[in-house]
């Protein structure tokens, strides 16, 4: 089955396709097709990119102002005689759209009916800059296909097994029950497909191992995965708690936000900008939100880079030992993500000093992985640390078969608090 892959965001929609089945799941074949995605969705000079494997890069210009106009487009390039990989869209057997926010209603990806959609609009509350384009690429694609299952898959859902006190916040528990403020985690596909990976690797069981999970990009999140339920994760309410990431601040201490409100007479909503958008790496730094940038300018001297490096690394040496002690031990750490992924340095420095743990890093093995999976811990390490680039546009494609063959496992809550 050829599977539709959508990530619409604000003003860019990414595709993939997918082909994958049962069949091809069960033995890990599952063929990525083309991958590309449409950019500056609102203006004139929106741009579409197209790569398929073995080709030149395909790309085309145009005004594309919504989000049904970019879906015809990407269809009629993925069916285009020269330029296409399908003859028709009737080739397209599913669609699956990342959605970010499910809040406490969904635990699972799910088949997209009225009902889901009302219940996808209503968290839209909780995530208003992200669950309303994701609701308007699935708007465009159900009008483009109305005949094919589309199917959601939420970043949040995986961390739904959490138990009450690791996701509630020390604050008056009728603003729980009234506004549902509590930890709910992002980067779900992402720490579900790691995990699952970095295990079969490995030749483990996910359901017989304690692992951190730790997706470093711009956003960066942990997640503490206990027999295969995530049982904490550093992201919360939003994705602005936890490490420090590109340019949101992380964990701070939140009466810092009324006294500088107050001493710089700032409104709420520049206030959210200055810690969503101009803090974290770029705020300390002063440099770049990269990175790449900041490796630089620190081994240039830059005395602001390096301690913008050292405070991201130390918060993550902090979480990696917190998650640990979650789970009474830890099997496996796993890095993601683009810094995690081609970053020797960090991860160096973050699990560097965790030999008490049973950590112990070959640095050699460290700096030759820059690009695909590799081990990074020594033989002797009692604790194994590889570096699992992520497929989360996968894991979508993969959810799409099993909710259409009713084998979707739901991640249950452990308890319900009232």
């Amino acid at each position: 089955m050829k599977i539709l892959v959508l990530n619409s965001g604000s003003s860019s929609v990414k595709f993939q396709i997918i082909e994958t089945d049962l069949e091809r799941m069960n033995a890990h074949q599952d063929l990525t097709l083309a991958v590309g995605q449409v950019e500056k969705i609102g203006l004139s000079d929106s741009r579409l990119v197209l790569e398929v494997p073995d080709r030149k890069t395909y790309q085309d210009y145009r005004e594309i102002l919504e989000h049904r106009t970019a879906i015809e487009w990407v269809l009629r390039i993925l069916t285009d005689p020269e330029h296409g990989i399908i003859e028709s869209v009737g080739e397209i057997g599913a669609v699956g759209h990342r959605v970010v926010h499910g809040g406490e209603a969904f635990a699972s990806s799910v088949l997209i009916t009225p009902d889901v959609v009302e219940q996808i609009e209503a968290c839209s509350v909780l995530a208003p800059l992200h669950n309303p384009p994701n609701l308007r690429g699935y708007y465009a694609a159900h009008a483009a296909m109305p005949d094919v299952p589309h199917v959601a898959v939420f970043d949040t859902a995986f961390h739904q097994t959490m138990p009450a006190h690791a996701f509630l916040y020390g604050i008056p528990f009728q603003l729980y029950k009234k506004h549902h403020i509590r930890k709910y985690g992002f980067h779900g596909t992402s720490h579900r497909f790691v995990t699952f990976r970095g295990c079969q690797i490995l030749g483990w069981e996910r359901e017989e191992r304690r692992l951190i999970s730790i997706h470093l990009g711009n956003g960066c999140s942990l997640a503490a995965v206990d027999h295969a339920r995530s049982i904490d994760t550093s992201m919360g309410f939003t994705p602005l708690e936890g490490l420090v990431m590109g340019t949101r601040s992380g964990d701070m201490d939140p009466a810092i936000i009324p006294w500088v409100m107050a001493m710089e007479e700032l409104t709420l909503h520049q206030v959210n900008t200055m810690l969503n958008k101009h803090s974290g790496l770029y705020g300390v730094s002063g440099i770049s939100s990269d990175m790449r940038e900041i490796l630089e300018a620190r081994a240039n001297g830059n005395e602001r880079a390096d301690v913008a490096f050292r405070m991201f690394c130390y918060r993550l040496k902090k979480y990696i030992a917190a998650y640990a002690a979650a789970m009474s031990g830890v099997d496996a750490v796993f890095f993601t993500g683009g810094i995690g992924e081609r970053s020797p340095e960090v991860r160096e420095n973050a699990i560097i000093g965790l030999e008490f743990m049973g950590i112990e890093l070959d640095r050699e093995r460290n700096q030759a992985v820059t690009d695909g999976e590799g081990e990074i811990s020594t033989g002797n390490s009692k604790v194994r640390v590889l570096v699992v680039p992520t497929n989360e546009e996968k894991t979508i494609a993969r959810d799409v078969v099993r909710v259409l063959n009713g084998i979707m496992p739901v991640f249950t809550p452990p308890e319900t608090i009232t």
